[in-house]
């Protein structure tokens, strides 16, 4: 039987004999952790299927994208159609405390980016993919309306 997207968390889990964890217990940075692979393979796969080049121009169009100033740009778009529990979960990783800081960005980009990672990481882990594929879909297409 194939399975779909929204269950890779589960069949890793069972193919790994993992204890499955409670998601809402998870810190806004592992959320994070996991969102911004999350983020970066869904944005990646979006630049392959767009043609096959050279790997350091997929390289570097798929930075433009998830560097932390895009990252905030991106969730800003959003934020208007975000649920109360994904607005949440953006608040959470956005206020965590962080000890790091992404080069080229300011503060307060890194922080909403990491408010996007940790929702990413959410709605991955709580197998829903498709609502994270929505999102970043919703906010290229407003994104591009406003002209970047």
């Amino acid at each position: 039987m194939e399975k779909s997207v929204n269950q890779i968390p589960d069949l890793l889990i069972e193919q790994f004999q993992l204890a499955k964890q409670e998601i809402n217990l998870y810190s806004p940075l592992t959320l994070a952790y996991i969102g911004d692979a999350v983020y970066d393979l869904m944005v990646r796969t979006l630049i392959v299927e767009k043609g096959n080049c050279a790997v350091n121009k997929l390289h570097k169009k798929t930075s433009e994208i998830v560097k932390a100033p895009a990252q905030a740009k991106m969730i800003e778009e959003i934020l208007p159609v975000l649920t109360e529990k994904e607005q949440e979960i953006y608040r959470r990783g956005r206020n965590a405390k962080s000890y790091t800081m992404a080069k080229n960005a300011t503060m307060a980009e890194y922080r909403k980016a990491t408010g996007l990672e940790a929702l990413m990481g959410y709605l991955y882990l709580n197998g829903e993919f498709e609502r994270a594929v929505e999102l970043l879909k919703t906010g290229l297409e407003l994104e591009k309306q406003r002209g970047k």
